[in-house]
């Protein structure tokens, strides 16, 4: 029997609050981590929309429910969440699951603005019901190469799993560096041992090494033994989905996960927005919060502006993604259609390739900005 939705922040109400369903990964195999950033964004919207007197003098409510990385889970809360009558949904983290609510919330008629999946192909067809704040992964990773290149990395090997989100990603990888003479070099992570990878690598004469794997495992025990091998002494190791940017990276791989450079969505100077939610996300999270926090609270601040302009009619607020001018966290957000990608793009978030420095783990630092 399939494991039902989660209820989590579902509460009673007269019926007198305008809802807002949000998915969210927040039980494993799900990115927990991930998964807690982004509700804490969403619920911190959530509360300053409240705050500032609601929709039209309505209080916003949030019915979240944890996706666990399990796209049918991810697709069931959509029809539950459509029968509870939320005028919208926001939310979700993994790409692949993003890519299953996305296509039930199109086949039911049911706005969803995703927060942070990146995955191009979102969905199989052009859809008016679905926009997207994070950039699409073929813009974020063509920056990304584009460091690699100017660090001087021409041969890119990858260790990588069975994915779409992964092949995506090494495709997007190739394709780009293909044209400036590089060449990318796939290794099969589920199959090889860290140490039978590591002989594959120094076959490979690749000077950089590309995480497109699973976290913690097998990402962090690839990291311990490119590290400890002699042969691969030099070789940078990166991350370009993100996975430095937790607390939980840092505390398992303690040095060995300082100079991993990975992709991140911020813009180099905070907004004065972006600044006070900072200080309020960090008295949430007691940590530093990512970058799929600011996506959350973006999330929220976006939709009430459309639910305060355009009430809660599922078909008005689809239609009103062209016109969306929203002062988010990280810049003013507007939607477009960008070739190739079916859904309302914001087009583009600020992007970043940022490490933590050698010198002090705790410490990020901007290697370069697209």
């Amino acid at each position: 029997m399939r494991t039902p939705p989660s209820r989590t922040g579902t509460r009673e109400t007269d019926g007198s609050s305008v809802r807002i369903g949000a998915l969210v990964p927040l039980t494993r195999p799900g990115w927990v981590e991930a998964g807690r950033h982004l509700l804490a964004g969403l619920e911190l919207a959530a509360r300053d929309v409240n705050d500032a007197g609601g929709i039209g003098g309505r209080p916003l409510e949030l019915l979240v429910r944890d996706t666990a990385a399990d796209p049918q889970r991810a697709a069931d809360a959509v029809d539950e969440l459509a029968g509870l009558g939320v005028a919208a949904l926001a939310g979700e983290y993994h790409s692949v699951v993003a890519r299953a609510a996305a296509a039930r919330a199109d086949a039911v008629g049911l706005p969803f603005l995703c927060s942070s999946a990146v995955l191009d192909a979102l969905t199989d067809r052009p859809t008016p019901w679905v926009a997207r704040l994070a950039p699409a992964q073929s813009h974020g990773w063509r920056i990304y190469a584009d460091f690699l290149l100017g660090a001087g990395h021409g041969r890119i090997a990858v260790a990588a799993e069975p994915s779409a989100y992964w092949a995506s990603g090494a495709r997007i990888l190739r394709d780009h560096l293909a044209p400036h003479g590089g060449a990318v070099f796939e290794l099969d992570a589920r199959t090889l041992t860290p140490a039978a990878l590591c002989d594959e690598l120094v076959g490979t004469r690749a000077t950089a090494l590309l995480l497109l794997t699973g976290f913690p495992e097998p990402a962090v025990s690839i990291l311990r033994s490119v590290r400890r091998d002699r042969r691969l002494a030099g070789t940078t190791i990166g991350a370009p989905a993100g996975q430095p940017e937790f607390a939980e990276w840092a505390a398992l791989t303690a040095e060995d996960g300082a100079a991993v450079p990975f992709l991140r969505y911020l813009p180099e100077n905070p907004t004065p927005l972006g600044a006070g939610v900072e200080k309020a996300l960090i008295e949430i999270l007691d940590e530093a919060p990512s970058f799929v926090a600011f996506e959350g609270y973006d999330t929220v601040t976006v939709l009430a502006d459309v639910l305060r302009t355009h009430g809660t009619d599922r078909a008005r607020i689809a239609e009103s993604w062209s016109g969306v001018e929203v002062e988010g966290t990280r810049g003013r957000i507007r939607f477009s259609r960008e070739p190739g990608i079916g859904v309302w793009q914001w087009a583009w978030p600020p992007v970043q390739v940022v490490d933590r420095d050698p010198a002090a783990p705790g410490r990020l630092r901007i290697r370069h900005s697209g």
